[in-house]
């Protein structure tokens, strides 16, 4: 049965979305179809897309490969307990191939549905981890400000954005937040002598002193974040944090989500600054949306305090959809496209263009300040001097741009940092607006 635009319109008003709000959604983009860079609307409106979905399709839409390798995988079993004593040979060849892909610390992978229950997993993680070492006060999570982990009821109080857990609260104990290394708008406190970088970073040693190393677990950080505005790090600042983390004996979850899998013109983004985590999050590019998957890296230290563990302290953790054979299969297959035709590569070279092309901006006209690293955002703002933002349009679906929803972050970039199409060698040959 075919439907009119109206029609599904109409039936769309009984479905309750992410980031919810009537005003937001009085109009939304009804999107029947993608390709490349493109949504296409049952309007008959065509968008870029801006966002890339959220921050996921890594090798754009329309992808013929992943279909096929789903309904093949969907053919011989679709989906069956991943529980311990049973699993399926797309989730043992994934965590396979996972296995040192990042980092060579992290040997072991557990399997989620998404980057919310990635990180929800993580935090549990610690704290099992820290009671098997005799250390059960260790529970305490130090986040950022401007961090975005998800909105799982804990990931939500990771998430350093106060609009995320304004209506959701109490805040949950045991989470704090210290400044984010935004050079831009930093708002901790620089000594004399000091960069954003050795601030930031002290910022955690004085939380971490605060709070009492006996009682903090992890510190977690993206090495990009994303709906905090795209703040990349100064480079010396991961390097002082894991210093930190390692003196005090705090773990430090890096959170992957957006950035791995190609996003950031690397596989991944924190190997770039020379450190390794404890644990990683991961989900969104794994697929590259086209079904879901996400999951947690960890240590060989914990990986040892799991698998040594007597009956009645094991991993009590696990989630009905982890390792569904279906999404593991397209995670195989994903990757192995994203290698094979070198989409992190293809990145790099986008992130130049954009930093080319933001140079020869016009010194006459406004100079909005632009950043990122192969994923970049341009921050809108009314005045220089008082950095104040420049509101998002109120109805952004009618551009012939998807930007990043509203709610994400402060609603003040635009992110220009769509996945290239399959033909993407040659990149001038693609960048053009959409009639409205």
């Amino acid at each position: 049965m075919t439907y009119s635009h109206e029609e599904l319109i109409t039936q769309d008003q009984k479905q309750l979305h992410p980031l919810h709000h009537p005003n937001t959604h009085r109009d939304p983009l009804m999107v029947e179809r993608a390709e490349g860079v493109w949504l296409y609307t049952t309007d008959g409106r065509r968008i870029l897309d801006g966002m890339a979905g959220l921050w996921n399709v890594n090798i754009g839409y329309g992808n013929k490969e992943l279909p096929q390798v789903a309904k093949e995988q969907m053919e011989k079993v679709a989906y069956t307990s991943n529980f311990a004593g049973m699993t399926t040979p797309p989730a043992s060849q994934l965590a396979a191939k996972l296995a040192g892909y990042a980092h060579p610390n992290l040997n072991m992978t557990f399997f989620t549905s998404g980057g919310s229950e990635s990180n929800d997993t993580a935090f549990k993680t610690v704290r099992y981890y820290w009671r098997r070492m005799g250390r059960p006060t260790k529970t305490k999570i130090i986040s950022r400000t401007q961090a975005y982990h998800g909105v799982t009821l804990a990931a939500t109080f990771a998430t350093g954005i106060e609009r995320y857990w304004r209506m959701f609260g109490p805040p949950m104990p045991d989470f704090v937040h210290i400044p984010a290394p935004n050079s831009y708008r930093f708002t901790g406190n620089v000594a004399e002598g000091e960069s954003v970088a050795q601030s930031a970073a002290r910022a955690l040693e004085e939380m971490i002193l605060r709070e009492g190393p006996e009682n903090v677990g992890a510190f977690i950080a993206e090495p990009i974040q994303g709906a905090g505005g795209l703040v990349v790090p100064p480079a010396e600042y991961f390097p002082l944090v894991r210093e930190i983390c390692t003196r005090y004996e705090v773990l430090l979850i890096v959170d992957e989500v957006i950035t791995g899998f190609g996003r950031t013109g690397e596989m991944f983004a924190l190997p770039r600054y020379g450190v390794q985590p404890d644990i990683m999050s991961f989900a969104k590019g794994i697929t590259s949306g086209y079904l879901p998957l996400g999951g947690i890296q960890i240590s060989d230290e914990i990986r040892e305090a799991i698998m040594s563990a007597p009956p009645e302290e094991m991993w009590m953790h696990g989630y009905t959809y982890s390792g569904h054979a279906a999404s593991c299969a397209v995670a195989l297959a994903n990757i192995e496209i994203i290698e094979r035709e070198g989409w992190w590569k293809i990145r790099a070279r986008w992130g130049r263009v954009c930093w080319r092309g933001w140079k020869r901006w016009p010194r006459s006209s406004p100079r909005w300040p632009m950043r990122g690293a192969w994923v970049c955002c341009v921050e809108l703002r009314w005045c220089r001097t008082s950095k104040a933002a420049l509101r998002m349009m109120r109805r952004p679906c009618k551009s012939p741009i998807a930007p990043s929803p509203r709610g994400c972050g402060h609603g003040r970039w635009a992110t220009p940092s769509p996945s290239p199409p399959h033909s993407s060698s040659r990149p001038k040959r693609w960048i053009k607006s959409s009639p409205p």
